[in-house]
């Protein structure tokens, strides 16, 4: 089988890429972070929910110049991969790989993040200096179901709600943090696809229903989307934490961080 991921050292590489190899290239990334993760400790379930996203992100925009922000920071794997650091043998190490985006580390880590929140406020700051700078390159930042309900994300949407900034807010909805996700708010993500109305219509952000983050055609459709609307807008993304590795979509609790690992080819589907 023809290796998309040989030929890939950063997101330019990727977009010579024809759009039907996309599938296959996402299970090939898959497969890296599974084999990667199973001999140095990392965070597994979060990057794999983001393999097809990650994809998408890189080869629809014209990443480092248009800003991408993970919020949090430990779903960044499939991202490292896709811009030139496909060697996980020093994660997490002193002096080796960071297990989170950082500036330091590659041009395309617009931010250090962690845990957890932060990316909204960042995201609107440099595009507030962008304006001011006269450039038009784009600004999107990833946010987990998790991590947006926190304060410091909710005061960054009443201040974005408040400006017409060009970003773009991806929600990346998975149900679940650490532990499954509680609260009011988890109850609103979860019936918003029957009515499609949303909390962030009284933010004053234009809201796109929620996309499988699974498919390709699916989330360039919404990036089209965003391409072409106006002011501050949240993409409502849906996906599945641990995604192609049946013992992670099955125990996400324990597959979150899981440590090292026996992983078995007839696993992964």
């Amino acid at each position: 089988m023809k290796s998309y991921l040989d030929s890939i050292h950063s997101p330019e590489d990727l977009r010579k890429l024809p759009e039907s190899s996309l599938v296959d290239l996402a299970e090939e990334i898959r497969q890296k972070i599974l084999d990667a993760l199973s001999i140095k400790k990392g965070h597994l379930g979060a990057s794999l929910g983001v393999v097809e996203l990650s994809v998408a992100l890189h080869y629809f925009f014209q990443t480092p110049e248009d800003i991408l922000i993970w919020d949090v920071g430990h779903q960044c794997y499939a991202h490292k991969i896709l811009t030139g650091r496909k060697d996980f043998s020093s994660l997490r190490e002193l002096g080796g790989l960071s297990g989170f985006p950082s500036p330091s580390e590659s041009s395309f880590d617009a931010f250090g993040v962690g845990h957890s929140s932060t990316s909204i406020s960042a995201l609107m700051g440099m595009a507030l200096a962008n304006v001011n700078q006269g450039n038009k390159n784009k600004h999107v930042c990833v946010i987990g179901d998790a991590s947006i309900v926190s304060g410091m994300a909710f005061e960054a949407l009443n201040h974005l709600g408040d400006t017409n900034l060009d970003v773009l807010v991806i929600l990346n909805d998975n149900s679940i943090g650490i532990d499954p996700s509680v609260g009011a708010l988890k109850q609103h993500f979860s019936s918003v696809e029957k009515d499609q109305k949303s909390v962030f219509a009284f933010f004053g952000l234009q809201y796109h229903p929620p996309v499988d983050g699974h498919n390709f055609k699916e989330l360039f459709d919404a990036f089209a989307w965003a391409q072409k609307t106006s002011g501050p807008k949240i993409l409502h993304v849906k996906t599945v934490k641990g995604k192609g590795y049946a013992k992670a979509e099955e125990d996400q609790v324990t597959w979150h961080a899981p440590g090292v690992f026996i992983c078995k080819e007839d696993s992964i589907k």
